[in-house]
């Protein structure tokens, strides 16, 4: 029996952008002998840096305790002016032991509200940025006082993902707190009222770029007194007033970036913005469902401004803000990045416009919305592998993540469109999304994983990503020691060994020891991890050679161990397919035997039997039919009660699935072989 079934999909120049490797560094690099014993304490000490940057704050922390030498140099001031706490929990007491090390900290990342939380204690007073995600917890007390204790802070980012618990009361508290600010994003506040808006005007005179995203209600009045922004973005928030809009905003008197993206605007404040402003350069009002059903849109005047849309070609539009436009119609992205000659203001707006887009795209992409094929075919996959050759990383894992949702039909059938899917590949974005898979950056790791296994779903797109090499990228990553990333490229292997052409070469990167060393080493991490990793060995498990490489690494053991103990449906699922495919080969080798003499094992596929999931129930029902084989496993299957509960599964099962029935009866059958068996069977 080899049953299948693919997961399901996951809710400088061009190459510059991507930072170094991990996988192509050499030994020779270093200067030493490939074969000899290496004595590390003698590194040069800007390799030592090197090789430390190369680490997130943990491995670094941990490195740096090893000798005296390595503790002077793991403390260098450039490797902690930077700090990524997304990748691992992040608490008060960790926080307290890096503290002597931040003290010139200028850039942080976190995740959740126990991060920050814990932010305070890492004492890092001459902070200057702040970028956090998963803040639906974050209460305006946590951001007051982180916002006191770091007076220097420039920037501050919260989002995609709705701050819900942060009102305009913490806003206020921003403004009186940090006069330098020069940037504010938040995204989901309730109620952004003119007192806080009011106060920043007033407290933060160099605050240039303002993001009040998917919002439910912005003071639109208050907003023209923030004279000193020159970027803002309202997208995505709700209740906006455009005819207030259109008469105050474009009195703005450095507004040069407005983005009005996915909200409700119409042609006639877009026109009007667009006419009035003498500051206003660019124009961003990608899906706007109102503004796209108006047929007087197509006749609007720009006045010479950037109006980028659905309906507008927007790599030509771009190419309006360089004084060469020759090359109308090419990416000017690339170009932008590629040229020697760049002014100041048009860096701003290009940096600008690539955080915008991405977040609009990606946000766009989760919705769904009828009716974009033809965009996302023309121009939305293009601008996706564009931004991810950003050279800022947020811009990148959002590309990626975009590109990753963009594909997806219907998540709960793991079904993808293949035209998007196949324009992601003819426009290279397999070679791009493989060298960011091989950044040193987590984030980068964890997001590229996951397109790539989305992606391959389609088979022509997995083919692709086995041919670039693709496979030994996914099968290292699955050996992460951050859980995120480990667990996308566990995904990836699961879409990939589909194919009966890539489970050989899974095998031969290690990617088979690679998914059981996940099982152990993430037993009790999470369901999504463990799903992967046993829906990827069950479809190796298919294949003969590789049941054998599953059974050697100790793939049984990891396996019944789930089927054992994990209460997760969809990892009981997976581990009882495992088993069955383990168990489906016959004399051909001797895994039918291993499984069956496992401890454990047959009790715990008799109890899945009992399971309240039919998913389940018909996957445990599939592994004992295919031990019912072995003379010694149907005793012991009877013995574990296992004639009862497969009597008791095909009496309930008239109204399920034909696999549920199939497996119950084959089960049943197998069973009677045995004498002793039969006759229970019958009565």
């Amino acid at each position: 029996m080899t049953r299948r079934v693919r997961r399901k999909v996951a809710k400088k120049g061009k190459d510059d952008a991507v930072s170094l490797s991990y996988l192509e560094i050499e030994v020779e690099d270093l200067g030493l002998e490939r074969n000899g014993d290496v004595d590390w304490t003698s590194l040069p000490d800007d390799t030592v840096i090197q090789l430390f940057s190369c680490l997130n704050y943990r491995d670094r922390a941990s490195l740096s305790s090893t000798c005296k030498t390595w503790r002077v140099l793991g403390a260098s001031q450039c490797l902690w002016s930077s700090l990524d706490l997304r990748a691992h929990k992040f608490d008060t007491a960790t926080a307290t032991s890096l503290a002597s090390r931040c003290v010139y900290l200028q850039k942080l990342r976190f995740r959740g509200a126990e991060s920050a939380d814990a932010i305070i204690h890492l004492q890092a007073k001459n902070l200057r940025e702040i970028s956090g995600d998963y803040c639906r917890k974050i209460t305006d007390a946590t951001l007051s006082v982180i916002v006191a204790r770091h007076e220097a802070l420039e920037s501050l980012q919260l989002g995609p993902d709705f701050c819900e618990r942060i009102t305009g009361d913490a806003i206020k508290a921003i403004a009186l707190c940090c006069p330098k600010l020069k940037k504010l994003r938040l995204s989901g506040i309730k109620d952004v009222y003119a007192d806080a808006i009011n106060a920043l005007a007033k407290h933060c005179p160099t605050l240039v770029d303002i993001g009040f995203l998917d919002c439910l209600n912005v003071d639109e009045a208050a907003l023209e007194n923030v004279s000193s922004v020159r970027f803002l973005s309202v997208a995505g928030t709700s209740n906006m007033k455009w005819d207030v809009v259109s008469h105050l905003w474009h009195k703005l008197p450095k507004l040069i970036g407005l983005d009005v993206s996915r909200t409700d605007i119409g042609s006639a404040a877009i026109s009007r913005l667009l006419s009035s402003s003498l500051s206003l350069k660019v124009l961003c009002a990608l899906n706007c469902p109102v503004l796209e059903e108006e047929t007087s849109i197509s006749t609007t005047k720009t006045n010479g401004k950037l109006l980028l849309a659905l309906f507008s070609d927007i790599f030509r539009e771009l190419s309006s803000l360089f004084a060469e436009t020759s090359n109308k119609g090419r990416n000017m992205f690339l170009d932008w990045r590629c040229s020697k000659n760049k002014d100041k203001n048009l860096n701003e707006i290009m940096t600008w416009l690539e955080w915008i887009l991405s977040h609009t795209l990606l946000r766009t992409a989760e919705s769904n919305p009828q009716g974009l094929d033809n965009f996302w075919l023309k121009q939305g996959a293009a601008l996706l592998l564009s931004l991810m050759q950003s050279s800022q990383e947020d811009v990148q894992e959002r590309a990626a993540t975009g590109l990753a949702t963009f594909v997806v039909i219907d998540d709960e059938n793991a079904s993808i469109d293949r035209g998007r899917a196949e324009a992601v590949m003819r426009d290279g974005g397999i070679r791009l999304l493989l060298n960011l898979a091989k950044s040193w950056h987590e984030g980068l790791q964890s997001e590229a994983a996951k397109a790539l296994a989305n992606l391959s779903v389609n088979a022509n797109v997995a083919k692709a990503v086995a041919e670039e090499g693709g496979i030994n990228i996914l099968a290292a990553l699955a050996r992460s020691m951050n859980r995120l990333v480990a667990e996308e490229a566990a995904g990836g292997l699961w879409n990939l060994s589909v194919g009966e052409e890539h489970k050989a070469a899974i095998a031969e990167a290690g990617g088979v020891k690679a998914l059981v060393d996940l099982i152990f080493k993430w037993s009790s991490g999470g369901d999504g991890v463990l799903e992967r990793a046993a829906g990827a060995l069950a479809n190796l498990a298919a294949d003969d050679k590789c049941s054998m490489e599953v059974a050697i690494v100790g793939g049984v053991h990891a396996l019944v161990m789930l089927a054992r103990n994990c209460k997760f449906e969809g990892v009981q699922e997976q581990a009882a397919r495992a088993l069955a495919n383990l168990a489906s080969h016959g004399d051909s080798n001797s895994n039918n035997a291993a499984v069956g003499q496992e401890a454990g094992a047959l009790e715990a596929l008799v109890q899945l039997t009992r399971s309240p999931h039919e998913g389940v129930r018909q996957e445990a029902a599939g592994a004992l039919w295919n031990l019912s084989f072995d003379d010694r496993n149907r005793e012991a299957i009877a013995a574990a009660g296992g004639v009862e509960a497969l009597v008791t599964l095909a009496q309930s099962c008239s109204n399920a699935s034909p696999g549920l029935q199939e497996r119950a009866a084959g089960a049943l059958w197998g069973l009677s072989v045995s004498e002793a068996n039969s006759l229970a069977v019958s009565v």
